[in-house]
């Protein structure tokens, strides 16, 4: 039943076949313009990532929960798809941008070859994981909101909790500035030289973990 699910969110993002087209555009510009090919993953996998997150829009408007719960599966199995799904967007958003990134450098460089992009192929895999992160935080705190709130709603939930969090973190860092404490930079880029790679993936997999089991929670009291 979990493929049935996956197939009719997949069925409703078809929707989005123009905008997918305009995003490949635009990501092509913006290495070309900047000849920076590391943001192509980035741009392209939050974005696959976020137009995945609209099929609770669609369920939303035509109130398609109603009728899966008729059924044969359940709360569980709805909630495991979207997550399904919006892995999936950021590990196909990730590869898309990689190929897109590559194909745009050397087709630049062979048409431009005196203006030379440089692919750094490391930086571009630790981009596309930064991009997967991204992305990771954003679904792991949008879908319990929506779950919670709506799609509308928990949107503008996610931006409150984000902008929080983000407040939060600018004011420990603003007073330990204040209070002259300080932090031993070369500690922590020895530690993301060393580990950032499979840190980046453990943390990615943390969020998806706890957020699922978070939506499961709060679905399985919702009313429909």
């Amino acid at each position: 039943m979990i493929k049935g699910l996956i197939k009719k969110d997949l069925y409703n993002l078809a929707a989005y076949k123009t905008s997918m087209i305009i995003m490949v555009l635009f990501c092509g510009i913006a290495i070309i313009g900047s000849k920076a090919v590391t943001y192509g993953p980035i741009i392209i996998c939050t974005m696959v990532g976020m137009i995945a997150l609209s099929t609770f829009n669609y369920d939303e408007i035509a109130k398609s929960n109603k009728y899966v719960l008729t059924l044969p599966t359940n709360r569980k199995e709805i909630v495991k798809s979207k997550y399904i799904l919006a892995i999936g967007s950021a590990i196909v958003g990730g590869i898309i941008g990689v190929i897109i990134t590559i194909l745009v450098a050397n087709i630049m460089n062979y048409i431009k070859p005196e203006d030379m992009i440089n692919i750094d192929y490391k930086g571009l895999l630790i981009s596309t994981v930064g991009g997967m992160f991204g992305i990771a935080l954003i679904q792991s705190i949008q879908i319990p909101s929506i779950y919670k709130w709506g799609a509308e709603k928990g949107r503008i939930q996610m931006f409150v909790l984000v902008f929080g969090i983000v407040a939060i973190i600018s004011g420990i860092a603003f007073l330990l500035i204040k209070m002259n404490i300080n932090i031993n930079i070369e500690i922590i880029e020895n530690i993301l030289n060393n580990y950032g790679m499979p840190l980046l993936i453990g943390i990615i997999v943390l969020l998806y973990f706890i957020s699922y089991k978070i939506s499961c929670k709060v679905y399985n009291k919702k009313e429909e």
